[in-house]
């Protein structure tokens, strides 16, 4: 038998309990409540049925604790392996050595016996799960530390970054997300449900840069509104609590964007709110906040009253996607979620639930781009130009993308536009801060040093300084420079990790 994880379940998640109970306890939620556990906290229960009580308290300290959701469903599930394994070998987790720990190492990466062996990347974060855990249990020495060079992976990489250019964006979503055909026809079995809520979810995240979960968990009067000079641009702000550095940051958002989300909210989120409401969905929720009023401010804050008539007040930027899901506004025929985003159902589209639209999406683009003898063979295992013909995208996919093309943008502009020479793009970088500078302000990165790491490293043997530097060109070859689709396009050639429309159109012809 294999040790199991279980996972706290949230206020809606708790189902009906038997009337015998569970392990002779009646009342479970107030009883995980009281013992100090929370929502998306990992119960680990052994191969013999008991549960391992020494873990709870890792799991109740300060360093899990302070994780964030999606990092804990990470670390949770590395741990229920680690302890599989030291239990095969009669090892106590808060026992193991240090041969341990490299064995478990050689087990994960090479064992021939291993079905299912992982790369560098995921050792390394596994590595420092198992130090945070180490560390808090007091081992000295640690079994593993992933501060030490010799417990991490010599080949592991920064970052799986994939980019597509903004016309294979245009494809991916005509036939992943529109159920098109590649001569513009529409399926006729395609359902178009979901198609505006997932079409502009896409469009919006391409244009601002936002993580999923800083997208995803945006709530209807956080929608940017407010046009920059010169009308082309909206500005709003991301809440500090979903963020990954939990430090709030403007960011911004084409008017075309927004105006397609204000589309979906007029047109399928209504009759999703509408449909909730006439099955009684809302009043079956275990918690609803009704929101009274937004304050304003350099610290706006949302005022609320739940159904017991229990009045609160929460800072709008310290509200996580968990608090968001269970607030909700007066609308035309009554309380409805203050939620963006909503599933068919009338309720929050969760973050996560994201992913899931995209790898439709890409298995649809897969089904209409490809033969059914290349699709036989895993995408992992096809060769290029196979793999190459149809576009594959994540919900981070849009974030790269928005950073490739803003870097490329802000050169052109830089070095094309104000026509400056060597010397005056020093001086301007000095003055406004570079390219680099101005991206990693877009994405909210702590350091420069992330963003050219995590997001430029494929492309940067193509020194885009001198591909783009028309500066020391003459005026007329100045005024030959590419246009964006073709620097893209020739990017594309000879990158290797962008995805291209020119090589898909032709495979797919």
């Amino acid at each position: 038998m294999a040790w199991r994880v279980v996972w706290v379940p949230g206020p809606g998640g708790w189902g009906s309990v038997p009337a015998e109970g569970v392990l002779g306890i009646r009342d479970l939620r107030t009883a995980v409540a009281r013992i100090g556990l929370r929502e998306g906290d990992p119960i680990y229960v052994r191969p013999d049925g008991k549960i391992e009580v020494g873990f709870l308290d890792f799991v109740r300290s300060a360093e899990f604790r302070g994780l964030e959701i999606e990092t804990k469903r990470n670390y949770g599930t590395d741990y229920r392996l680690l302890l599989e394994y030291l239990w095969s070998r009669d090892v106590p987790w808060w026992q193991a050595s240090e041969r341990d720990l490299a064995d478990f190492q050689e087990w994960r990466r090479r064992a021939s016996s291993n079905p299912r062996r992982i790369g560098g990347t995921k050792w390394d974060r596994e590595a420092a799960a198992f130090t945070k855990l180490f560390k808090w249990a007091g081992l000295d020495p640690l079994p593993v530390d992933s501060s030490r060079r010799e417990d991490r992976a010599a080949d592991a990489v920064s970052a799986r970054v994939t980019w597509l250019t903004p016309r294979t964006w245009g494809l991916w979503s005509d036939v992943g997300l529109r159920g098109l055909l590649p001569d513009g026809s529409v399926t006729p079995e395609w359902s178009a449900r979901t198609e505006l809520r997932n079409t502009s979810f896409v469009q919006f995240m391409l244009s601002s840069g936002l993580r999923r979960q800083e997208g995803g968990s945006l709530l209807v009067f956080e929608l940017p509104t407010q046009r920059l000079r010169y009308g082309r641009f909206c500005h709003g702000r991301v809440a500090a609590a979903a963020t990954r550095s939990k430090n709030s940051r403007v960011f911004y958002a084409s008017v075309e964007s927004v105006g397609q989300v204000e589309a979906y909210v007029r047109s399928e989120r209504a009759w999703a709110v509408q449909r909730a409401q006439e099955f009684g969905r809302y009043e079956r929720l275990p918690l609803m906040k009704l929101v009274t009023k937004v304050t304003h401010g350099l610290k706006p804050k949302v005022r609320w009253v739940d159904r017991d008539g229990v009045e609160g007040e929460d800072e709008l930027s310290g509200l996580d996607w968990r608090d968001r899901q269970w607030l909700f506004v007066e609308g035309p025929q009554g309380p409805e979620p203050a939620w963006l985003w909503l599933t068919e159902q009338g309720m929050p589209m969760l973050p996560d639930r994201w992913n899931g639209v995209f790898r439709t999406a890409d298995l649809r683009c897969e089904e209409v781009l490809l033969t059914p003898k290349e699709r036989e063979i895993g995408r992992d295992f096809r060769l290029p130009d196979v793999r190459g013909k149809s576009p594959w995208a994540t919900p981070h996919s849009s974030r790269h993308s928005f950073a490739l093309f803003m870097l490329i943008l802000l050169n052109r502009l830089v070095e094309s536009r104000f026509g400056l020479t060597a010397a005056d793009r020093r001086d301007f970088a000095l003055l406004f801060g570079d390219p680099w500078w101005l991206v990693k302000t877009l994405l909210g990165h702590s350091d420069v040093e992330t963003t050219k790491r995590h997001y430029l490293n494929p492309v940067a043997h193509l020194q885009l300084e001198s591909i783009l530097a028309s500066a020391d060109r003459g005026e007329e070859e100045r005024e030959q420079i590419e246009d964006v689709n073709s620097l893209f396009a020739r990017l594309a050639e000879e990158t290797r990790g962008i995805q291209d429309i020119d090589r898909m159109v032709e495979g797919a012809r």
